[in-house]
C-alpha cells in the first residue's frame, strides 16, 4: 500500500445525510419542480498527506478506486465534485488540473442514464396545440418522464408518439419538451415545448414565476386562517431523504397562496376544498405546505400523517380513492413565441369529483 493510500483506507464511504446545500446546488424546476435524486451515489473522502499538491483529478482518482480521472473530470464539468469548507458547506470544484488542497471532498454521481424513451400510442387529452407547444390534461397515475419504476407509459412516451420528431430537444434525450412536472399521482394541466424557442421561453417564465398556476386540494380538516400565504424554506427532510420538509435554514424559498373555497362536515370542518396558487414551484410544495398547516391532502401516502375523521375515511373507502387529492386546475401564461395570452382550466377528474360529492353529503 502506498503512503498516500495508507492514511485514507476506509475513508471512502456512501454519504447518508448530505448537506442540504448540495440539494440546492443540484436542484431543478418542478411542482412542481425538482430534480430526482433517487439512484444517486454520494461518496466522501478526506484528502491529505502526500496527495495534497498533486493534480486534483489524479489525487481523487487514487482515493476513489472505481472513478477514473476522465470520469472525475466529467463530473467536475457538471459541478458534481465538491470540497467541503470548515463548516461542512460544499464548494464545487471544476478544474481537475488544479493542485489538490487538503480537506474533505464529496462526489455526487448521478444515476445511470435511462434508456432513450420510445413513442407509445397513449391517448392524450389535448387542450391546445400549435407548432411551438402543446397543453395537456395529465391523468393521475401517469409519470411525466421515464424514471426507475416508471420506464414506460409516461407523458414523454405519449408525446413522442403524438408529436413525432417535433418535440424540443432542449430538455435532453430522456425528457424532450418537458419544462415543468407534476407528481405522478397529481392530475391536471401541463405544457410541453415543441420548439426550442418555446422551451427557452417557457423555462424563463417558470424561472421568473410569470406563470399563473392554481391547484385544487381536498384536505383533512381546514387550514386556519381560511386564506393566507405560506412562505417557508423547503428542502430534503433531515430524517427521510425521500421526503421534502419545511426547514429552519437552507433549502429553497417556497411561497403558496391558499384560500378555503368550502368546508365539509359542519361547523368544525372534517375536510375542505382549498385553492392554492403557486408563486414558486418546489418539489411537493403544496403537499408539504398543506401538511404544515395541519391539513394534508386527503389520501396523501407520504405527507398525510394521521387518519382523517371516520366519516371522511369512509368516503375515501367507498370511492376507492388512494392518491393525494391534488389537481392542477389552471395554467395561464403568455405564449413565448406569439405573445398571445393563454389560459387553460380543467374540472376535477372523476375520482376527485366523487370524493368531493361524498364529502358534500356529510
Amino acid at each position: 500500500m502506498s503512503p498516500a493510500r495508507r492514511g485514507c483506507e476506509g475513508a471512502v464511504k456512501p454519504l447518508a445525510d448530505a448537506d442540504d446545500d448540495i440539494e440546492d446546488l443540484l436542484d431543478a424546476p418542478d411542482e412542481g419542480g425538482a430534480a430526482d435524486t433517487a439512484g444517486e451515489r454520494r461518496l466522501q473522502t478526506r484528502l491529505d498527506g502526500d496527495l495534497a499538491g498533486q493534480r486534483l483529478d489524479k489525487a481523487l482518482a487514487i482515493l476513489f478506486d472505481d472513478l477514473s480521472r476522465a470520469r472525475l473530470q466529467a463530473l467536475m464539468a457538471e459541478e458534481r465534485v465538491f470540497r467541503l469548507d470548515s463548516g461542512g458547506r460544499p464548494q464545487a470544484v471544476t478544474n481537475g488540473s488544479a493542485k489538490a488542497q487538503a480537506g474533505d471532498y464529496l462526489v455526487v454521481e448521478p444515476p445511470p442514464a435511462p434508456a432513450i424513451p420510445q413513442p407509445e400510442a397513449i391517448p392524450l387529452s389535448v387542450l391546445y396545440e400549435d407548432a411551438h407547444l402543446i397543453v395537456v390534461d395529465k391523468p393521475a397515475g401517469m409519470a411525466v418522464h421515464p424514471a426507475p419504476g416508471s420506464e414506460t407509459g409516461t407523458l414523454v412516451n405519449a408525446l413522442l408518439h403524438h408529436c413525432g420528431d417535433s418535440l424540443s430537444g432542449v430538455g435532453g434525450v430522456a425528457r424532450p419538451g418537458i419544462v415543468h412536472r407534476l407528481d405522478k399521482e397529481t392530475s391536471g394541466v401541463m405544457v410541453a415545448a415543441k420548439s426550442d424557442a418555446a422551451h427557452r421561453g417557457l423555462s424563463a417564465l417558470f424561472a421568473t414565476h410569470d406563470i399563473d398556476r392554481m391547484y385544487v386540494a381536498l384536505v383533512r380538516g381546514a387550514p386556519h386562517p381560511s386564506s393566507g400565504t405560506i412562505e417557508t424554506r423547503l428542502g430534503r427532510s433531515p430524517h427521510d431523504r425521500k421526503k421534502m420538509a419545511v426547514l429552519k435554514s437552507g433549502g429553497r424559498e417556497a411561497v403558496t397562496h391558499y384560500r378555503v373555497e368550502r368546508t365539509f362536515g359542519g361547523d368544525r370542518p372534517l375536510a375542505a376544498r382549498v385553492s392554492c396558487r403557486l408563486e414558486t414551484g418546489r418539489t411537493h410544495q403544496i403537499r408539504v405546505h398543506m401538511a404544515s398547516k395541519g391539513s394534508p391532502c386527503l389520501g396523501d401516502p407520504v405527507y398525510g400523517a394521521g387518519a382523517p375523521a371516520a366519516p371522511v375515511k369512509a368516503v375515501l373507502a367507498e370511492t376507492g380513492f388512494s392518491r393525494q387529492a391534488l389537481h392542477a386546475a389552471l395554467l395561464g401564461f403568455v405564449h413565448p413565441v406569439t405573445g398571445e395570452t393563454l389560459r387553460f382550466e380543467t374540472p376535477l377528474p372523476p375520482d376527485m369529483a366523487a370524493v368531493q360529492a361524498g364529502l358534500e353529503a356529510l
